[in-house]
């Protein structure tokens, strides 16, 4: 095994992701309960001991409601934010346990290389993730309202894709969400719909003959179901002629259970 991938939980109510190596693990966001980070962990023959990291997407509540009370118990581990998303996130961390990155600056954490690159989302400097080792890569994009070609450059080469399918436009429009929340989403720095994620897989798979698992996350509770964002991608590459098969294995990461373990 060189990189495995695990949702923990993905979605507005809480997010938080294992990245792990053979002797590196690494958390994404803890937006979720300590005890659900550590139950995670369990499920994953993850030993606390092994974490090295917490890295943070951006300020909102659903990615960093636990860092305090997760920093304050594991004293070794370190958590990882850009300056900008730091000054926006209330929890203490102490000083010892508190590192700033650069985006767009690459950075090792045991022997897995990490790079941020900027996303559009209504934070104050939000970033997805690339991780990197023997030859491996894993990238994560979710909290964006667009895709634009720095994005597109990040995540061409990943072997597992973590894709943002948030919400159905349709679904979303005649929804119940009061119309300022509608805008938000529906925005440039909102969220990705189905429709989006599936152009995005769509493009990828017409610039490369690289084989991928594309998953699917961060889906609305109000404006989406997992069927739905399946269906809607495989269309839109079934239009273009190109299938779920060799070249591209498609899954769906739930809200609120945890996934399986990917690797590659």
């Amino acid at each position: 095994m060189t990189l495995s991938f695990c949702s923990f939980s993905s979605g507005s109510s809480g997010n938080c992701y294992l990245i792990k190596s053979e002797n590196t693990a690494i958390l994404v966001d803890a937006g979720i309960s300590r005890k659900k980070i550590y139950e995670g962990l369990e499920s994953t023959c993850t030993p606390r001991e092994q974490l090295s990291a917490l890295l943070i997407t951006h300020e909102h509540s659903d990615h960093t409601k636990s860092i305090q009370t997760l920093m304050n118990k594991e004293k070794s581990m370190k958590a990882y934010a850009n300056a900008r998303t730091w000054s926006q996130i209330n929890s203490q961390v102490c000083l010892t346990q508190k590192e700033v990155f650069e985006t767009g600056k690459a950075f090792g954490i045991g022997n897995i290389l990490v790079r941020s690159f900027r996303v559009s989302h209504d934070a104050a400097e939000p970033v997805g993730f690339t991780f990197t080792s023997k030859g491996k890569q894993i990238s994560i994009v979710t909290d964006t309202g667009c895709m634009n070609e720095d994005i597109i450059a990040e995540i061409r080469e990943a072997d597992i894709l973590v894709l943002e399918a948030n919400h159905d436009v349709d679904m979303l429009k005649i929804g119940r969400y009061p119309w300022f929340l509608k805008k938000r989403v529906l925005g440039k720095e909102g969220h990705l719909s189905n429709a989006a994620a599936g152009e995005t897989i769509l493009r990828l798979l017409s610039e490369s003959s690289k084989e991928r698992l594309v998953l699917l996350a961060h889906l609305s509770r109000e404006n989406n179901f997992p069927e739905m964002a399946y269906q809607t991608v495989k269309n839109i590459l079934e239009e273009a002629d190109f299938y779920i098969g060799k070249q591209l294995k498609l899954n769906i990461v739930t809200r609120d259970d945890m996934s399986l373990i990917y690797e590659v």
